[in-house]
Order: C-alpha cells, then structure tokens, then sequence
C-alpha cells in the first residue's frame, strides 16, 4: 500500500480536527496546482511538518476519496476548460469513503478564483434526482442535460499553514475508470495550494520553488477523460504536451 511509504512522516504531523479546520474552508479562492512523483513527494512531506498541521478524522490522516464527474453529452465542461473559458464549471458526486459521507459538488472557475457549493446526498449515484437537479439548475442557469462520465479515486492528505490561512491537498494513488477502461498514476501526485489570494511567500510555494517544481495547470477531470475515453473522443491538441508530460513524471524515479 502506497500509504505505507509514507506513514512514518505523516505520523510527525501536528494533528488538526475538522471543526478547527471551518476556519480556513476557503470555499472562495485561488488554486495553485503542482505536479511531482512519489519519492518527490516524500521530500516534500518530510520538509513541511514544522509549517502545516495535518487533518485528522477518526484516526485517519490520509482518507481515500471517490468521485464521478458529470457532463454533457458532448463534454462541454471539459471543452469549456480546453477552450479556456474564464468562466466554467465541474460538477461531481464526491465520496468521503473512511467518514461515508457523500456530497453533490460543483466548482465554478471565473476569472481565475474558484468557488465550490455543494449539497448533502446520500451516496455517489448514476441518476441525478428532483433535488439534485434543482440545486444544479440554480448554480449552472442552463437545462444542460448532464450525464455521469469519469470515476476517480484517491487517496489524499489535507495540510493545514500553522501561519497563515491556506490549505494544501496532496493527492496519490489516482485510480480513473469508465465502463471496461482503468488507467492507475500510482507515481503521479498532485498537489493543489488553496489562498484566498496568491501568496508565493507560503512554506509550500518555497519549497516548490526551491526544488525548481513550478505551478503547473491540470485537471484531473481532464486528465481523466483523455485517459479512458481516448484523444478519438476528445479535442486533445492543446493538451498534448500536458498529458505527455504527466506520463513521464508517472514513469520517472518509480520506487512503487
């Protein structure tokens, strides 16, 4: 289990609760995304402890999460974000699998800030209900008929500035799947910094710079798609050299 890998290092985390974590939700805000491989990751992990505490949840400091991402027939959302469209949406079904708690997300990018609203539901289904569907059109404003397209998995750990108000996800073991088609970046992490505003003098954003990782643009959901709907289904040009390179850091330095 890629956990173990790590374990010894998240163990010397300070521990955060998530009442204690309500004061840095950041529901409105910037994402910074990074990319890196797992003995990166260990690196950096071992040189953020004295800067972030970790989230904790009924003894579990690396939960695993589930996802299914909805579109359009045509995948408009994933074609908003190719075209880069300033204002776009993601909606997903998010599963916190170790807390069995289930939510019907969506992320609205505009203007480079991210908003994320979500609902209570009762599990992660494949049929969007009256409920669901009015919450939807409320946020989105389009009769857009949506339809499941892309599981996700994943294990991740949340780090919470001791200093300032931000969060940090680390994301590993990313699993994404459709019908008959699986595609495991077991060597692939992806780190997402939350700021109210862009702060480059944060812990992460030096390290990131010292051990020259830069900010890197990327979507899991559209990472996804290319992965197992396939570049004969999807405009794939733009993102060419971005799945090219997410591959190589997946393949690169592999100790798993």
């Amino acid at each position: 289990m890629l956990q173990n890998h790590i374990k010894p290092i998240v163990s010397k985390y300070e521990k955060i609760n998530l009442s204690e974590m309500d004061e840095v939700k950041l529901m409105n805000r910037v994402d910074t995304k990074f990319a890196f491989n797992f003995s990166q990751f260990k690196t950096i992990l071992s040189g953020l402890n004295n800067s972030y505490r970790i989230l904790e949840i009924d003894g579990t400091r690396m939960p695993f999460y589930e996802s299914l991402y909805y579109d359009g027939e045509n995948f408009k959302f994933y074609n908003d974000h190719y075209l880069g469209r300033q204002n776009r949406f993601k909606v997903r079904f998010r599963k916190y699998v170790d807390s069995n708690l289930s939510f019907l997300e969506v992320k609205h990018k505009i203007k480079g800030r991210t908003k994320k609203t979500r609902i209570n539901a009762d599990e992660i289904s494949l049929n969007l209900n009256s409920e669901q569907l009015f919450f939807l059109q409320e946020i989105l404003h389009s009769d857009i008929q949506l339809v499941p397209k892309l599981w996700n998995s994943f294990h991740r750990i949340t780090l919470v500035s001791s200093d300032i108000k931000e969060r940090l996800t680390l994301d590993f073991d990313l699993t994404f799947k459709w019908n008959d088609q699986e595609i495991n970046l077991d060597n692939l992490v992806i780190a997402e910094l939350k700021q109210e505003y862009v702060n480059k003098k944060s812990p992460f954003y030096v390290l990131m710079k010292s051990l020259v990782i830069r900010p890197y643009r990327i979507s899991k959901y559209c990472l996804g798609s290319l992965e197992v709907h396939g570049i004969k289904n999807l405009r794939y040009n733009r993102f060419k050299e971005k799945l090219r390179r997410l591959r190589s850091i997946n393949s690169k330095n592999r100790e798993i």
